[in-house]
């Protein structure tokens, strides 16, 4: 399905924002990127201003951020206790990098830009990244192991939303990964210190669950 010209404006804004900066992307550029003739003003005709097409952007990233987080805690509670639990780590931690990837543009133009916008800054910090950690805290506080754990979840939920973040972070900033850790070595390092967190009772459970299936 062809987009509409306002969603066309709204992603090629974006992508010019990431590519070139807010300040060095000017409207003509949009609205030739858009499919519009470049200079004739109609970006003008869907928007008041460049900025708006920027603040429309964020705000449109925040709504469907809390829609995909709602998706994703579903189907990783659709999983259920029958799925082992270092899959349901590794699905939920494989989850967090997709969205941290998606959202790549709007991280890049949130790092070189936002600072002169600091109403987009809190929507960003509330729409974006405080849902994330939220749900990483939401989602360990619902599985069954580790109902006996004693830890501060939104501060582990920070620390493990924080390396999810950080490691698509590195990758676009400086394109490498962190320590050279391929996905697949991040993501079971990641699922090896949640696992972690458990209670010993749980631990060993966990453990004889593992033996057990791989026997």
């Amino acid at each position: 399905m062809t987009r509409s010209t306002r969603d066309r404006i709204v992603g090629e804004s974006l992508r010019l924002f990431a590519e070139r900066g807010y300040a060095a992307t000017s409207v003509a550029e949009i609205e030739a990127a858009a499919g519009l003739s470049p200079g004739a003003g109609g970006l003008y005709r869907h928007f008041r201003s460049k900025y708006e097409v920027l603040a429309t952007a964020v705000g449109e990233h925040a709504a469907r951020t809390r829609t995909h987080i709602a998706d994703a805690l579903a189907e990783a509670s659709a999983l259920g206790a029958p799925v082992p639990l270092e899959e349901r780590l590794a699905h939920i931690c494989r989850a967090g990098l997709a969205k941290v990837r998606e959202e790549g543009q709007l991280t890049r133009v949130f790092f070189r830009d936002l600072s002169q916008f600091p109403e987009l800054v809190v929507l960003v910090r509330e729409g974006l990244l405080q849902p994330m950690f939220d749900a990483i805290t939401t989602w360990f506080r619902a599985q069954p192991e580790y109902a006996e754990a004693d830890v501060d979840w939104p501060a582990i939920g920070a620390v493990l939303g924080g390396a999810v973040v950080h490691y698509r972070l590195f990758q676009d900033t400086v394109s490498d990964m962190p320590g050279h850790a391929d996905p697949d070595r991040f993501v079971a390092s990641w699922v090896r210190l949640s696992l972690g967190l458990l209670s010993a009772p749980a631990r060993a459970a966990t453990t004889a669950g593992v033996a057990e299936v791989a026997g």
